[in-house]
């Protein structure tokens, strides 16, 4: 098991302050786990956060909508966007009332992308805990929020 003490040869001056390191040195961890994961299907993990979106919406949706129900902010959503259509993975679609709305909607290409991630998704770095301490740890995570 990992010691953020260790791994980073520091020590801290409170428990809080050294949960606070652990969480950033984590967070940046999975994001490079999750970066080797998507580099094989061509896509970021942001990519992935928003086909999963549209996959959710079942239907087209507002452009506004899919970066208000992103996980990671990204100030370069329509760019993003702009690399799904490329692929065939999205749709675009301006709304014919009002020429300032855009809708996307993911395409076949996009749905079977998705189909071929969830059935090789593997989180075996989640094995470590149970499914109690799991439910701790988002517990805790949702508390300092």
């Amino acid at each position: 098991m990992g010691d953020i003490s260790k791994d980073i040869k520091s020590k801290f001056e409170s428990n809080k302050l050294k949960a606070l390191i652990n969480i950033k040195y984590t967070a940046n961890w999975l994001s490079s786990k999750e970066n080797e994961f998507f580099k094989p299907y061509a896509i970021s993990p942001q990519q992935y956060n928003i086909l999963r979106i549209l996959r959710g919406a079942k239907d087209k949706i507002k452009v506004q909508i899919v970066k208000d129900r992103m996980i990671e902010r990204a100030p370069n959503a329509t760019r993003l966007m702009d690399k799904l259509c490329d692929k065939s993975l999205i749709e675009r679609e301006r709304c014919e009332h009002d020429r300032r709305v855009v809708y996307v909607k993911i395409t076949e290409n996009g749905l079977e992308l998705l189909s071929n991630i969830d059935d090789n998704k593997n989180l075996s770095f989640l094995d470590n805990l149970t499914d109690e301490e799991a439910t701790t740890l988002s517990d805790l995570l949702d508390k300092i929020r």
